[in-house]
């Protein structure tokens, strides 16, 4: 038998029992009886062949006894990851320690069990909840106007504010039996949703309170002598929350707070009473002009030891009414031009009494591992929320005004450079509301998965600022008139602070997703860690020992994975659905192997260093992000029964998805600190080049669906406030793209009539219309309906317009005379 021959087959025998993740057992019996056979069959340089793998087998039977491996192996790499781990701080541990792992350590480990997402029953609101979008929330859309909003009042209306306090819009998450709504996840996420298709403003308002303020809080760490003294006063909008975390010198790195207090004992409520001495200065803070109570973060200190030994008690959290003594709510700041209530909160030696620590004393210290366990629901939530409510507004919208708007006599939709950016819309409108509910699904069934929700923060709010981008392009001087009836300008004005707050996307994307991603979502290396930190040496070699058995295991099988499965292209590898779509499910599985593999080696070979080389850990997060969000298209597609006038849009954003995941992996490896392992690596997941993206004939398809009416475009924008109005800015659209579709046949009788010279061209569409009906090309019914689309056409292509003085009468940004509304504080509260 030639050596090559033999080789092929040593190196075939040990890749399919590393694919399957065989046993050592297995490996012993298939791998030596392998050997044996071939021994028997070979020489010279094959039979070298033989003996050297055989050596290896000697090696690793050697290795199954416990205390060889120990002694040789998982000693020296526990002393060596001793050395090289860097000290993880407490704030550190909480955050790794916080939430739960879900989909994401299904795609982290390189063989996603499908069915796990699969099995996720799909999205479903309750008859109360759709009532409650169907009325309240209807009621309240057609209520605010976004340019009266932000440009006039500076702030909602007062009958908005008595609203939204009588209809228990700030309780969506407070149970009933607290006098809250009770809803669900899906439903927090609509209602928020629709409310920010037609008001930013009100649908920040209403999804603070119901997501990262004190009402989360409370339900999950007060006392219940809190929850229910203020559980039902915030559910009925007796008190307005907000809460205190940003500083000055601490915003993304909000652990770090110099926001201090000292243990003492003082005055309360005419008793002494043990509390804290706090002084903070926090700003940027959602509703604080207009709040009634304030929830504050602040790290405190016990040097006299009034609480137990360590004077460094950690991070805090208090909930104290805006009037307590020396609590001071400054100025309103105006977040880019935006009218929703913000502003500074700063005291200097409060007072604050033990009994206002949020889940009492014994919370003390444990404010940062709380604050994350809330950000893992309410992250998954809020922002994609409000972006999803971008994407299908700008998707319909865009859509319809490229359908409406002509140059060149042509839709300026059917124009291949205005379908690109069309196409982009779709796509993204699609998957961001596929991760979304897939998102809220899983928080129902109790998981707080804090890697995705950074990830979905991320890719939802960028892929909104991408989408709004696109339609100012589409729309031209139409989209940059500011004025009553420009309906997108608010939401470009808007698109930084969703990227800013709750964690900046430039440091979510290379810091956080891959990097907390990596520790938590990784099947063995959170064990390895937590191993090295027992101070028990047997407790911790023998903890560690099973780890890394397990790890050695599993880098095995990624390797075995991501060759075989890039080699074949996934062909061959069973998806869990029939159809067009399983092609898609490969080739996840493909991508999620090699993938697992690179980040396996990067682990490796930089360790800890890995958190400081962002640019790598960046792309890293934007493999993770693109495999989440094809895999909820693929889930949503399922859920809706496979329509297949949807197909174009679940083929584009898996193609795309992919595209982007292999062109990331290829910038990793092309910056690999190793750079013969780098080309290593790539050979091995990148044998073909990377995955095309979607094609130009993809990309007609997916514009083609948002200039007309369908069910796929009332899918893909459902749940948005659509108002069918005339008068309205978006009904406008609606009826005038209506009388635009049925125009267009009349027009394309009359165009023929002049091309074969029974008509004289005329300029004019008027009089060429009433040449038509005089030749009877065309009736005097359809001669109308050409009237009625040429005057909707030109109201909606028109743009606002002032007259003098107009724009000066607008209120001005902290105005103190004149009649006109001041900044400082929130009146209409």
């Amino acid at each position: 038998m030639p050596a090559l021959v033999t080789a092929l087959i040593v190196f075939g025998v040990a890749v399919a029992l590393a694919y399957r993740a065989a046993s050592l057992r297995q490996w012993l019996l298939v791998f030596g009886a392998t050997l044996v056979l071939l021994a028997t069959r070979v020489h010279g340089f094959a039979l070298l062949i033989v003996l050297l793998a055989a050596g290896g087998w000697l090696a690793l039977a050697a290795l199954g006894v416990p205390s060889n491996r120990r002694r040789f192996v998982t000693g020296p790499a526990l002393a060596l990851l001793r050395r090289a781990l860097p000290k993880i701080s407490q704030t550190e541990r909480e955050a790794l320690e916080a939430g739960t792992v879900w989909w994401d350590a299904e795609l982290f480990s390189g063989q996603p069990r499908w069915q796990r997402l699969l099995g996720l029953p799909a999205p479903r609101l309750s008859a109360a909840e759709q009532a409650f979008l169907d009325g309240p929330v209807e009621r309240l859309c057609r209520m605010v106007d976004d340019w009266q909003v932000n440009q006039e009042l500076r702030d909602l209306p007062a009958d908005v504010w008595q609203f939204l306090r009588r209809e228990g819009f700030f309780g969506i998450i407070i149970p009933t039996a607290y006098g809250g709504l009770g809803f669900s996840p899906l439903a927090h996420s609509q209602i928020v949703m629709k409310i920010s298709t037609r008001c930013g403003t009100a649908a920040v308002t209403v999804m603070v309170p119901n997501s990262l303020g004190p009402a989360e809080l409370l339900l999950r760490s007060g006392t219940e002598a809190q929850k229910q003294h203020y559980l039902p006063r915030l559910a009925r909008g007796e008190e307005i929350p907000c809460f205190a975390l940003t500083n000055p010198h601490a915003g993304s790195d909000a652990a770090s707070i110099p926001d201090s207090g000292v243990v003492c004992r003082g005055e309360h409520a005419g008793e002494r009473v043990l509390g804290m001495r706090v002084t903070f200065d926090k700003r940027y803070i959602t509703l604080a002009p207009v709040a009634t109570l304030v929830g504050l973060a602040f790290r405190l200190r016990d040097p006299d030891g009034l609480l137990g030994a360590d004077p460094e008690v950690g991070i805090t959290l208090a909930l104290l009414p805006a009037t307590h003594p020396g609590v001071e709510i400054g100025r309103r700041h105006w977040p880019a031009g935006q009218a929703f209530q913000n502003g500074p909160v700063r005291g200097t030696d409060v007072f604050i009494p033990m009994s206002m620590v949020i889940g009492g004393q014994e919370r003390c210290g444990q404010g940062w591992r709380m604050l994350m366990n809330c950000l893992a629901a309410g992250r998954s939530i809020s922002l994609p929320a409000t972006a999803t409510g971008a994407l299908k507004f700008v998707a319909r919208t865009t859509g319809a005004y490229a359908r409406i708007r002509t140059q060149f006599k042509l839709p300026i939709g059917r124009m291949e450079g205005v379908e690109e950016p069309l196409a982009r819309i779709a796509a993204d409108a699609y998957a961001v509301d596929a991760a979304r509910t897939v998102t809220a699904c899983v928080l129902a069934a109790d998981e707080e998965p804090s890697v995705l929700s950074a990830l979905l923060k991320y890719q939802a709010t960028e892929r909104m600022r991408r989408a709004i981008d696109d339609a100012l392009d589409v729309h031209g001087g139409r989209g940059v008139i500011c004025g009553p009836t420009n309906y997108l300008f608010s939401a470009y004005q808007s698109v930084p602070v969703a990227i800013t707050v709750e964690g900046a996307n430039i440091l979510t994307r290379t810091l956080i997703v891959f990097g907390q991603g990596a520790i938590r979502c990784h099947p063995w290396l959170l064990k390895e860690i937590e191993a090295a930190q027992v101070s028990d040496e047997t407790a911790a070699l023998a903890a560690f020992d099973a780890a890394f058995a397990g790890h050695v295991r599993h880098a095995a099988m990624l390797f075995a994975r991501a060759l075989v499965l890039s080699l074949t292209g996934a062909r061959f590898t069973r998806a869990p659905v029939h159809g067009a779509t399983a092609r898609w499910f490969r080739q996840i599985d493909r991508a999620s192997a090699a993938f697992a593999l690179v980040a396996e080696v990067a682990l490796l070979v930089l360790g800890g260093a890995l958190k400081r080389r962002e640019k790598i850990s960046g792309r890293f997060a934007d493999v993770l992000g693109e495999l989440y969000l094809a895999s909820c298209a693929l889930k949503r597609y399922e859920d809706d029964g496979r329509p297949g006038a949807d197909r174009p849009l679940v083929d584009a954003v898996c193609a795309n998805a992919l595209a982007t995941i292999d062109a990331r992996l290829d910038a990793v490896l092309a910056n690999f600190p190793v750079p013969v392992l780098g080309r290593v690596l790539r050979l091995i997941v990148l044998p073909w080049g990377p995955h095309r993206p979607a094609d130009d004939a993809l990309g007609h398809a997916l514009a083609a669906l948002l200039l007309e009416p369908s069910p796929t475009r009332d899918r893909l924008t459902a749940g948005m406030d659509l108002s069918m109005d005339p008068d309205d800015v978006v009904g406008r659209l609606e009826h005038t793209l209506a009388l635009v579709i049925q125009a267009e046949p009349i027009e394309r009788r009359i165009h023929a009539a002049v091309r074969a010279g029974r008509l004289d061209a005329d300029p004019d569409p008027g009089t060429a219309a009433v040449a038509a009906v005089a030749a009877g090309i065309i009736d005097a019914g359809e001669q109308a309906l050409l009237a009625q689309t040429r005057a909707a056409v030109a109201r909606v292509i028109a743009v606002d317009e002032f007259a003098a003085g107009e724009l000066e009468a607008l209120p001005r940004v902290g105005a103190d005379d004149g009649g006109q509304p001041d900044l400082r504080d929130g009146t209409n509260a």
